[in-house]
């Protein structure tokens, strides 16, 4: 596979000239963090950041999304009828994912594309986007990628990775669309160097000093991981306010409402989460997850077993540390996934 080399000189004029054809979003520093945002004119994606505190997941998937509209008001035709909410897709250049970001996106499209079912409003904003992902030299010390089916340098879900090469970056196409990229940014020197790249991989991987087994979590038995004894003492510091879910790129849990104002009004779909005690409860009154060693217990169970079950592609987590690192009581899914996979 061809290795381009770009003169980090040239980058911002590559960028600037991406920009008249795509929409750039990227991370941009935000007080004492990176966030991905759309970038303004002229403006270039920061590089120099281990992580995002959220996931680029929003650009795929809005926190907050109008679906369809409607009237209420009885003098007007369409009145009482559900409309779609016209929306643009356009073209957006994702630069900066970093590939555990990347893999957690292929790993949600499992759910939101699917034989029987294709999800429209997240569908359209993938199709339109194409993903730069840059290699991840230094990793946090609780990212454990390498034993979750990711790793720094992992490929997957990405149309182009670079690589900071010192003085250059070194990209790698992986698909037509990065093809398309590269050409219209006028990037197009194949002096780079494979062996550079496969020589930084191998350092990046050497760092990263947390992991997980999964190898028995597939041969487990669904009941017995459910009735556990140790679902009490996992959840009993949890304080249910959904940081884990929120900040992580392979949940997808939303929630459906109406919004009325005088009578016009619209259908909008928000974030959701599995931990709050009202995700769950049925306009009857009963919850079948009411208490919260159960909303625990969910949440781990289907990033770690009904996934795994249903899905065999390993487990619905990339290992990007997130919520470990934001968890205000030092809940950790890598020492669950551990208990669950040697349980019994």
């Amino acid at each position: 596979m061809k290795v381009i080399k770009i003169d980090k000189e040239e980058w911002a004029k590559g960028v600037l000239a991406l920009a008249d054809t795509w929409q750039i979003f990227g991370p941009a520093k935000e007080k004492d963090y990176h966030e991905f945002k759309i970038l303004g004119k002229g403006e270039l994606p920061d590089l120099n950041f281990q992580n995002t505190r959220l996931s680029p997941k929003n650009m795929v998937f809005p926190q907050s999304e109008d679906m369809l509209e409607y009237t209420l008001d009885e003098t007007k035709q369409d009145h009482h009828i559900m409309k779609e909410v016209k929306k643009d897709y356009p073209r957006v250049a994702v630069i900066g994912i970093r590939p555990c970001d990347a893999r957690a996106i292929s790993l949600v499209k499992m759910n939101f594309d699917t034989q029987e079912y294709k999800e429209p409003y997240w569908l359209k904003k993938y199709e339109s986007a194409i993903f730069v992902g840059v290699a991840c030299d230094n990793p946090h010390s609780t990212c454990f990628c390498t034993t979750a089916g990711c790793g720094p340098y992992n490929e997957e879900g990405l149309d182009v990775l670079l690589v900071d090469a010192d003085a250059d970056y070194l990209v790698k196409p992986l698909t037509e669309k990065g093809e398309k990229l590269l050409q219209a940014a006028g990037w197009q020197n194949e002096s780079g160097d494979q062996s550079i790249i496969e020589s930084k991989k191998s350092l990046a991987e050497a760092k990263i000093v947390t992991q997980v087994v999964t190898d028995k979590l597939k041969d487990r038995k669904l009941l017995d991981l459910h009735a556990a004894d140790f679902w009490e003492d996992i959840s009993f510091a949890c304080i249910n306010c959904g940081a884990c879910a929120y900040i992580c790129p392979t949940c997808w849990c939303f929630d459906i409402q109406d919004e009325v104002h005088w009578k016009s009004g619209k259908r909008i779909r928000n974030w959701d989460s599995c931990m709050f005690p009202l995700f769950t409860l049925h306009t009857t009154g009963h919850n079948p997850r009411g208490t919260k060693v159960q909303r625990v217990r969910q949440r781990f169970m289907h990033k770690l077993k009904y996934f795994v079950d249903k899905y065999e592609k390993g487990i619905m987590c990339a290992g990007c540390g997130r919520c470990v690192r934001q968890c205000p009581v030092n809940i950790d899914i890598r020492k669950v996934c551990n208990l669950m996979n040697n349980w019994g």
